[in-house]
């Protein structure tokens, strides 16, 4: 009957916020708090996560959110980014929407003369926050200066249910890190990347604590913790998962302790210099259930170490090897005769390995689904025809300043891969016509390309893609012999493509643009930066069409100017961002749109 409330009349509180929690769109929750003041509480009960940036004042904001939202499980402080000072009445939302600020000015406490309030939480905004969110399950606090170990007893002793904890950044010192160890016997994730303030004494506290149910560990950039706290995680932290070690001060003794004490461990990253083929020898032998490894510069690391890693982690599914100088063949043989599970392989800038490692890759993990091959100069195309040949479920090549590789090894992809969907291509000049029409023919499922600065591809690449292909994704930014006609195919052959960068390409002209407008209506963001052919008139005929455009860079551009500056601001009401010369934009289009315009220079 119309008029009478059937919803709130038959449906109870606890069901109502059970739809509230199932729906997965913000704005529809939004609408629905916005219903009547009983939807509004009820929605309020419902939220269980919350992000705070920076300005204004953060101490505030955390009081008034802990009045409105009582079941908040999850709460991301961020002083990386900015919260504008509107939204603080806006307590529908899930989180307050942060926009990018690189530094904020951060006045002096008690200056009579300040125009702005503080704009980074303290530990009194965290004492507030531990009180009004005492079933707090996940704290992140990134970059947040004014947060002292004060703070982290204060949230640590009010919420004894935290699990998940991410200080990045953070100069929190000991006693705050040993409050954590001795309150919150249930953490399993802990992130202490660049907490500077800490040492030993604080992780061997932590460990003790609640060392028995930690399962991941983060740290970076912390020069007073060293092989004393690995010792401790070791003895303490039978089940350690994940453990992220970035730091010049660890050595074979602490990963050794790792190795030999936490079993459990799956994923492994590691960059530190004084790591040798001993302590990757004891992961071999004592992480047997180890799944993802990640070696950064380990100048002391040579292939003795990498078949232990190949001997004894047969579980071993994603392998990431960068600036490791000592490495060849043999090691990655090693791993591919014992690791037969590997779906992801990067080799990074690793000088020594070549075809043949490759190859023996290619012939024994069947598994494999991504690759990434950067700076590899010694890799040829029979690397990638045995790659073809043996892994036919590739779904995703990089390859980056590859002088070896050609268009041979990229048809032995495109023949044997057929249900590649992801290739991206950079600086990798042998690479031609020839190679991407053959991914043009075969891969149907290609849907993200990304052909930056290959000077060999045309015109007639880009037709047999978008006669074969259905992108989502294409970037051919600096392939200058690309001009109207391969655009145009790609407009009339992939109808869904929401992303391209065509940036520096000399003979793209308005044409493209037009065919752009009429076949890609769901374009989102398009980068035009340095070409030179490209006028106003492009510009209006692809913003007819394409009204979801959301981003569009376009310096560099001699024609065109600030009326297509003005016709792109107005022709699209979901623009959120315009890189433009700032001569190009007019008075009344900086009135119109001033928070949608960025400038490539600022003033100074």
């Amino acid at each position: 009957m119309r008029g009478h409330d059937r919803i709130n009349t038959c449906l109870p509180d606890e069901l109502l916020v059970e739809i509230f929690r199932r729906l997965d769109s913000k704005p529809s929750r939004d609408a629905c708090s916005l219903v009547c003041k009983r939807w509004l509480n009820l929605e309020r009960l419902s939220r269980s996560t919350l992000r705070i940036g920076a300005s204004g004042s953060p101490d505030h904001f955390v009081k008034l959110i802990t009045r409105c939202f009582v079941n908040v499980r999850t709460v991301h402080v961020d002083e990386r980014l900015s919260l504008p000072a509107q939204l603080g009445r806006r307590f529908g939302s899930e989180s307050f929407r942060p926009s990018p600020k690189l530094r904020y000015v951060k006045e002096k406490a008690g200056s009579e003369d300040s125009e702005f309030e503080t704009s980074y939480i303290s530990d009194a905004g965290l004492t507030v926050l531990g009180e009004g969110f005492s079933k707090l399950e996940k704290l992140s606090l990134i970059w947040c200066n004014n947060v002292s170990s004060m703070g982290l007893v204060s949230i640590a002793q009010k919420c004894r249910s935290l699990k998940s904890l991410d200080l990045q950044g953070c100069y929190v010192g000991d006693p705050g890190l040993a409050a954590v160890g001795e309150c919150c016997r249930q953490l399993e994730d802990l992130n202490l990347r660049f907490c500077e303030g800490l040492s030993d004494k604080g992780m061997v506290e932590l460990a003790l604590g609640c060392g028995k149910s930690l399962k991941s560990l983060g740290v970076a950039a912390c020069a007073k913790i060293t092989d004393i706290s690995l010792e401790a995680v070791g003895s303490h932290c039978k089940s350690l998962e994940t453990l992220s070690l970035d730091s010049e001060y660890i050595s074979n003794k602490g990963l050794l302790a790792v190795a030999k004490g936490c079993p459990l461990l799956k994923v492994l990253k590691l960059h530190s210099v004084n790591v040798t083929d001993e302590a990757l020898a004891a992961v071999g032998t004592g992480c047997s259930l180890l799944e993802l490894l990640a070696l950064y510069s380990l100048q002391r690391f040579t292939d003795k170490g990498l078949q232990a890693i190949g001997n004894g982690c047969k579980k071993l599914k994603n392998l990431t090897l960068s600036d490791c100088y000592f490495l060849s063949d043999k090691g990655l043989e090693a791993i591919a005769t014992g690791c037969k599970e590997l779906t992801h392989l990067e080799v990074n800038g690793c000088h020594n390995i070549g075809t043949m490692g490759l190859e023996s890759i290619g012939k024994s993990c069947q598994q494999l689904t991504e690759l990434a091959l950067l700076f590899c100069q010694k890799i040829g195309n029979n690397a990638l025809l045995e790659v073809g040949r043996g892994c036919k479920l590739l779904q995703a090549l990089h390859l980056v300043d590859c002088s070896g590789i050609g268009d041979e090894g990229i048809c032995g992809i495109a023949r044997g891969c057929r249900k590649l969907k992801k290739l991206h291509i950079r600086r990798c000049y042998e690479i031609g016509n020839k190679g991407i029409v053959a991914i043009g023919e075969y891969c149907k499922s290609l849907m993200d390309l990304s052909l930056r600065f290959c000077d060999r591809v045309g015109d007639e690449a880009l037709v047999a893609i978008g006669q074969g292909c259905s992108l989502q994704h294409l970037n051919v930014s600096g392939c200058h012999q690309i001009g109207d006609a391969g655009i145009i195919a790609i407009a009339r052959g992939c109808p869904q493509l929401s992303y391209l960068d065509v940036s520096v390409l000399q003979n793209l002209g308005d044409m493209a643009m037009a065919e752009l407008g009429e076949g890609c209506p769901l374009l989102k963001e398009i980068l035009l930066s340095h070409c030179r052919q490209i006028t106003d008139v492009g510009i209006s005929h692809l913003v007819k069409n394409c009204t979801l455009l959301e981003s569009c860079h376009m310096v560099y551009c001699p024609g065109i100017t600030a009326a297509g500056v003005a016709t792109m601001v107005s022709g699209c009401a979901n623009m959120k961002k315009v890189l433009v010369e700032k001569w190009k934009v007019s008075q009344r289009t900086k009135r119109r749109a001033g928070p949608v315009i960025s400038y490539l220079c600022m003033d100074l």
